[in-house]
């Protein structure tokens, strides 16, 4: 059924099937014991596989508060829903989220590079990045790795600041307000309805204008508010935890990074 809000779910089911798909080869080839780990091409793909995950996901949280926007105001306004929120609006908004969050995550990519350094290969394939490890020297290969790090400790700084403000905390404060905000009207929604009901005289004209599938109609409206509040909320137990965790990073430094983060985050 074509609507505003099968519109905002569709795309947003699409970010998150496209970030899973891109997965797939990054945790296939994610090997350390292999050649090709430690090439250009490899590398060039790890920068890839940050932003453009992030990317995706930035636009699935971004969809969530739209979709909470757009359910706000349809309890809210339902008058005025109709012309506020209708297909064809719905439809830039959409187009507009994805374009937008993709330019949201453009710090991501320039603060990242991919350095070079010397390394040997052992007989039995083993990679040794220091030389003076080595005890045996026989058919040692040299050869030179590639890996991402970032440009400076300024660059990495921005990099979680955008990471975990832009892309993790600023969502969240919007999905708890707006999740308040609808829980609130719903209240409301249903004051007002007990007191119509406890007018007879109302509530027998309203038995005469409603009938019993409209009735159904407006069950089935709260019954899906109640669904896509409950998505709001578990994107928010999803998402605060890896807001909090990336602005953790440039306040407590490397080593969180490398004994906290990093350790999660595999």
């Amino acid at each position: 059924m074509k609507s505003p809000t099968n519109y905002i779910l569709t795309a947003l089911a699409t970010a998150d099937v496209i970030v899973m798909l891109e997965y797939m080869p990054f945790s296939y080839l994610q090997d350390k014991g292999t050649y090709y780990y430690y090439t250009y091409n490899f590398a060039s793909f790890l920068i890839f596989h940050a932003v453009f995950t992030n990317a995706f996901h930035f636009i699935s949280c971004s969809l969530a508060i739209i979709l909470a926007i757009w359910r706000y105001i349809a309890v809210k306004f339902p008058q005025n829903n109709q012309d506020w929120c209708d297909e064809s609006r719905t439809k830039y908004t959409v187009v507009f989220t994805y374009l937008f969050c993709a330019c949201v995550c453009t710090p991501l990519l320039t603060s990242m590079k991919i350095n070079e350094q010397e390394a040997f290969q052992l007989s039995d394939g083993t990679i040794v990045l220091n030389k003076t490890l080595i005890r045996n020297m026989d058919n040692i290969t040299n050869f030179t790795i590639y890996f991402t790090n970032y440009r400076n400790t300024i660059f990495r700084d921005i990099g979680f600041y955008v990471y975990g403000i832009v892309l993790k905390l600023i969502p969240c404060i919007l999905l708890v307000v707006l999740s308040t905000f609808l829980v609130i009207e719903l209240f409301k929604t249903k004051q007002r309805r007990k007191a119509l009901h406890a007018d007879g005289s109302v509530s027998k004209l309203l038995k005469k204008k409603l009938n019993q599938k409209q009735a159904d109609k407006v069950k089935q409206f709260h019954r899906t508010t109640k669904m896509l509040l409950a998505v709001l909320l578990l994107f928010l137990m999803a998402e605060f935890p890896q807001a909090m965790m990336g602005l953790l990073v440039p306040i407590l430094g490397e080593k969180f990074s490398e004994e906290c983060y990093g350790p999660l985050g595999k």
